[in-house]
């Protein structure tokens, strides 16, 4: 009647099963997929070469089939690794590749900024150097002798 497993421990369990079902259903899904994808490439392949006119276009799709195939397979595999991971009580890496670009973004938009801005007040110095010659009024001495 009562378990000596706390709740949590069966919780565990349970989704350990689940995700261990579902990491060999994704790989069934995974291979199947890519086997149906060659079926329906070597498909395209041989309708390609019974009409020559029209090769190029099917053995395409053939391809563009096989790689929506693969990137599902890819997307599921990964998925069920996540939880595996997270199951296993480890953190998900962090994002480098995204962070180093966000970063790199950041200091062109700030170059960009301060180039244009060092440009503005340049002009702006130029501006006003030039109202000040026009304004100018030149005072020469007089001597008298």
């Amino acid at each position: 009647m009562f378990s000596s497993r706390t709740k949590s421990e069966r919780t565990a369990a349970q989704a350990w099963e689940y995700l261990s079902a579902a990491m060999a259903a994704a790989g069934d899904t995974a291979r199947d997929t890519g086997d149906k994808a060659a079926k329906l490439a070597g498909k395209a392949s041989d309708q390609g070469h019974k009409l020559a006119g029209k090769s190029h276009k099917l053995a395409g799709k053939g391809h563009k089939l096989a790689g929506k195939a693969s990137g599902k397979a890819d997307l599921a595999w990964t998925r069920a690794n996540a939880a595996a991971a997270a199951l296993a009580g480890r953190k998900p890496s962090r994002p480098w590749g995204l962070i180093l670009g966000a970063g790199l973004l950041g200091a062109a938009v700030g170059y960009a900024v301060a180039t244009s801005a060092r440009a503005a007040l340049e002009r702006q110095a130029e501006q006003e150097e030039l109202e000040l010659a026009e304004t100018a009024v030149v005072v020469t001495p007089t001597y008298d002798n």
